[in-house]
């Protein structure tokens, strides 16, 4: 497979016009990954902040938290669901008026000595919800202290002490796990809300789901826009020379980027109210166009790229197995490209030995794009054309049929890597003991692992002990028991360090604080969408 861009058109993303120039490309780095490199310098900087300024910061803002508690508990008794006073009483704009003070000084402490304001936030009557991008870590936390806005919760955050009582004053809309029927409630509740002509504090909602490295904008989450109100978008920026800020899946955990942070000399943060976007009655039918389009407004905005990735391939990204995928591979494209001609991973997993036996019987003979889609039974377009590109990496309009299989039960099953290496061992073996020659095993794994270049010498010597100049699946199998982590042991050194590990968790859910809350059942976010009619 090959990681070079494909053209103007290589990765349409939705909601853009067919001729559209922002029909971009996908991003150069995964933006589930985040790698951290102190210098020498640097470090010598966190050693000594470590000692003297950190342990300061950290009680101070310990402190603040636990001065605002006692406010926050008298403003939030009673009903939650009551409709707020209009207009507020004069104790309630005090109190407000304090825990502002008092979160600013605890994001000073911790280092946000100026915060940068650009635009005008609108008013609750003007734009009841606020959609903020990108969503990189819990310092996000600092425009909702700032405006005391309300937020999309996971219902279990309300009993957390202390923090479950800052939460409830802001009146949050929670969202339940537990309740089947919880995320159709959420988003009745946020109708609701923004229909009550600005009675209710304003929601701001974090459309991606989760954190990535702000290298672009992933899909949004349709559920903000599915009330068909008029949002405003709101765009976070962190200019800061060391990154510490950011908080994904793979890369510094979430004590350690607290740390990090605060020793910091000072922590640079932008906010930018972008202005208020009223949507089209198409948009207000469709809310995964209305997404899509905002999305782009707000990347235009920063300067980056989007993406039609989504938590789904981060999933894929950090799933166990021998073979990790690396922070380059193409398999994250080659996963949203086989959702853009809609088909299901899921479902796709059953037909695996159908395809492979296909592949089986073509052996070494490359198939043409017209070919894959009777094989897929999809029609030939634009995705499918980019899919193609993945494969054809000289460039003569035929492929291998046997990559794209490797790729696809990767995608199937990312966590089952000596299911796929058995299959890809079917389809490229000799008839007589199913070996495969040291080419072939390095275009196997380097599918597997979405990779242009891949050094197997050193690996395939260590499986052939007996210089047999071929391995079976059994000889690999024997092995890999032996060297679980053959991946990093032997094979290229750019599948090392922090962009292939460590360990990812048996079960992800999206981190950030801002819960996803979009329906299930609502079907959006496949269907072709265009441009903004009004």
């Amino acid at each position: 497979m090959r990681l070079r861009g494909r053209g103007t058109r290589a990765a349409p993303a939705s909601g853009v016009a067919a001729g559209d120039a922002r029909r971009l490309a996908p991003p150069g780095r995964n933006p589930f990954v985040h790698e951290l490199r102190l210098s020498a310098l640097q470090k010598a900087q966190v050693a000594f902040m470590t000692l003297t300024l950190f342990p300061i910061r950290l009680l101070v803002a310990a402190f603040m938290m636990l001065l605002a508690w006692p406010f926050a508990l008298v403003a939030s008794l009673g009903p939650a669901e009551k409709e707020p006073e209009q207009p507020l009483a004069l104790w309630r704009r005090v109190v407000d008026l304090l825990l502002k003070a008092i979160m600013r000084t605890m994001w000073f402490a911790g280092g946000f000595h100026h915060v940068v304001v650009k635009g005008q936030r609108a008013l609750p009557t003007e734009a009841a919800i606020l959609t903020l991008a990108p969503h990189s870590s819990y310092f996000d936390a600092i425009p909702v202290t700032m405006t005391m806005s309300s937020i999309v919760m996971k219902a279990e955050s309300r009993d957390i002490p202390i923090w479950g009582t800052l939460i409830r004053y802001i009146r949050p809309v929670f969202v339940s796990r537990s309740d089947q029927d919880s995320r159709r409630k959420t988003v009745e509740e946020i109708r609701r809300r923004a229909q009550s002509g600005g009675k209710w504090p304003q929601i701001m909602i974090f459309p991606e789901g989760t954190c990535t490295n702000r290298t672009c904008l992933i899909t949004f989450k349709p559920g903000a826009f599915i009330p068909g109100v008029p949002v405003q978008p709101v765009v976070l920026r962190y200019p800061n020379k060391l990154d510490t800020i950011t908080w994904t899946w793979r890369g510094p955990r979430a004590l350690e980027i607290l740390w990090l942070t605060l020793c910091q000399f000072h922590n640079r943060v932008e906010i930018e109210f972008l202005p208020v976007y009223s949507p089209s009655e198409e948009e207000k039918r469709n809310p995964a166009l209305y997404a899509s389009n905002v999305r782009h407004v707000m990347a235009e905005a920063l300067g980056i790229s989007v993406t039609d990735y989504t938590f789904e391939d981060c999933q894929l990204a950090l799933a166990e197995g021998q073979l990790r995928l690396p922070a380059d591979t193409c398999l994250l494209e080659f996963a949203r490209l086989v959702r853009g001609l809609g088909l299901k991973p899921e479902k796709l997993e059953k037909d695996l030995d159908k395809y492979s036996e296909r592949a089986q019987g073509k052996s070494r003979e490359k198939i043409s794009l017209p070919e894959l889609a009777a094989s897929l039974q999809v029609p030939v377009s634009d995705t499918l054309q980019d899919l193609f590109s993945l494969f054809d990496e000289s460039g003569d309009g035929k492929m291998d049929l046997r990559e794209f299989v490797v790729a696809l039960s990767v995608v199937c099953r990312p966590s089952r890597t000596l299911d796929t290496i058995q299959l890809a061992f079917k389809m490229y073996g000799s008839p007589e003991d199913g070996g495969v020659a040291e080419g072939d095993l390095s275009c196997i794994l380097k599918t597997a692992l979405g990779v242009a270049e891949l050094h197997v010498t050193d690996l395939f010597q260590a499986i052939d002990e007996k210089e047999k100049g071929t391995v079976t699946f059994a000889d690999f199998s024997r092995f890999v028991e032996r060297h679980p982590d053959f991946a990093e042991e032997y094979l290229c050194p750019d599948l090392r360090g922090p962009a292939y590990g460590p360990a990812a968790p048996p079960v992800l859910t999206p981190n950030g604080f801002c819960a996803d809350f979009s329906p299930d059942s609502l079907g959006l976010g496949r269907k072709p969408c265009c441009k903004k009619l009004d």
